[in-house]
């Protein structure tokens, strides 16, 4: 089991009502929903390399102690991020609550960086150690804003200048960890190159939809259960009173 020096990133997809409309059907587009905002996620990661996908979260990590693209790649997962979300806006057709709420996802991110071990079983690599636990202990904060990137000093000590000026402290106090000083930047505070509109196309959105139908299946069929890892929607049991 090898330890290394290595940035730990996760993306958080959040903006579902917790307590969204809890129909099979709803729940499916959700699932799927994500599923493809993750993917746009992942392709922008660029040198991060992605650990596993956590429900309605992508973690990645980056080996060593000199990460000078960090934010730069934070802005380019962003950025991919927005453009499709608003695809799934211009193409949508359904009106079910897994549909109709897209617009108002958001992505927030943490940032820790420290020692890992690396234990690899097949063609699989597990992370594992305190700054893996630490840097999960953070989606769970008192940051005030919905969209953000929320890191420890270690992260912040490398952060450009211009960069490091935006940022605001916070201390945590993170189940099993005990008082952590953290920094955040509101994500809504800088500017960001708008993504190319997307032309309304019926062709493109009736394929969109054939997709998505088949894609949810599994899910309105009960094969398997939607969004029932994700953080930020409450499944409940439909035969529950």
């Amino acid at each position: 089991m090898a330890i290394e020096k290595a940035l730990l990133l996760i993306a958080d997809i959040g903006g579902y009502t917790r307590f969204m409309s809890h129909h099979r059907f709803s729940l499916a587009h959700a699932q799927e929903t994500v599923a493809q905002l993750l993917e746009a996620v992942i392709d922008a990661s660029g040198p991060l390399k992605l650990a596993k996908l956590e429900g309605d979260a992508a973690f990645f990590y980056a080996v060593g102690d000199d990460f000078p693209t960090f934010a730069r790649q934070v802005a380019d997962i962003r950025r991919a991020f927005l453009a499709r979300r608003e695809q799934f806006v211009v193409d949508r057709m359904c009106k079910c609550d897994g549909c109709m709420q897209v617009s108002a996802l958001t992505l927030k991110f943490v940032a820790h960086a420290g020692e890992v071990a690396f234990q690899r079983v097949k063609h699989l690599t597990e992370l594992a150690g305190v700054d893996v636990i630490l840097v999960h202990r953070m989606l769970k904060n008192d940051v005030p804003v919905t969209e953000y990137v929320l890191m420890t000093d270690t992260v912040h000590q490398r952060l450009e200048p211009e960069l490091r000026q935006h940022t605001l402290g916070l201390e945590h106090d993170f189940e099993g960890m005990g008082r952590t000083a953290t920094h955040y930047i509101d994500l809504n505070v800088f500017a960001i190159a708008a993504p190319e509109p997307v032309a309304p196309s019926l062709p493109r959105k009736l394929w969109a939809k054939v997709k998505m139908e088949w894609k949810s299946m599994k899910y309105v069929l009960g094969l398997k259960q939607p969004c029932e890892d994700f953080r930020n929607v409450e499944v409940v049991d439909e035969r529950s009173p």
